[in-house]
């Protein structure tokens, strides 16, 4: 299924301080000049419309969320839920996660990271583009902190398969844990856009969490 259009961002709306270019974010590594503080961080890989980004911004207001997103027009999009929900704990880039993990963030530097509904890539040959790769998995547990959480969810079952061996066979990370379907509460309710549509869809969604040792 196509994705629908974008709303419009009205020119008036001003992105600067939410809306970062790669090189803002590094290097050097210096989270607390984007945020004005040190408060834990959290990264979203693949942020799409930025469902998950403006409802962890406003659950979790003592944590930063960096979000990166290739897409740029989405990387702007939700760069501009943000500034309309008036949350200054969330930054978004639009860029390449996987080069950010590897070239920018250091060591122990993360709370969690997050990616949800990535693209399955179907074709067997295309699997390689997968973002849920050894190397991007590797800098996952270099770049979190001892006890911080990788949060794994996808609607495709032989992804979700896949990575979950990928990970017991060669990731420095423990679990995985598998977090419980809840009801939702409201039409946004959802950890993401792909989350809400598939579940209206009834069709599952396969979830995991992983933690790094302490």
């Amino acid at each position: 299924m196509p994705r629908r259009a974008l709303r419009p961002i009205k020119a008036e709306l001003d992105l600067s301080r939410h809306f970062l270019t790669p090189e803002q974010v590094g290097p050097p590594w210096n989270p607390s000049a984007l945020f004005g503080n040190d408060h834990p961080l959290q990264l979203e890989v693949g942020c799409g419309k930025g469902l998950f980004m403006a409802t962890a911004c406003q659950a979790f207001p003592h944590h930063n969320f960096l979000g990166i997103e290739i897409a740029y027009r989405y990387a702007r999009f939700s760069a501009a839920r943000l500034v309309k929900l008036g949350l200054d704990n969330g930054r978004m880039v639009a860029g390449d996660g996987q080069k950010l993990l590897r070239e920018v963030v250091p060591d122990n530097a993360l709370e969690a990271v997050h990616v949800y509904f990535p693209d399955p890539w179907w074709k067997k040959r295309h699997h390689k583009r997968r973002v849920l790769n050894e190397e991007f998995l590797m800098q996952v547990a270099r770049t979190l902190r001892p006890g911080g959480s990788l949060h794994f969810w996808t609607d495709v079952e032989e992804y979700y398969r896949l990575t979950l061996e990928l990970i017991a066979a060669k990731i420095p990370l423990t679990g995985p844990l598998l977090p419980e379907e809840r009801s939702a509460e409201h039409d946004l309710d959802y950890r993401t856009h792909f989350e809400r549509r598939t579940r209206l869809a009834g069709l599952p969604v396969y979830r995991s969490e992983f933690r790094k040792p302490i």
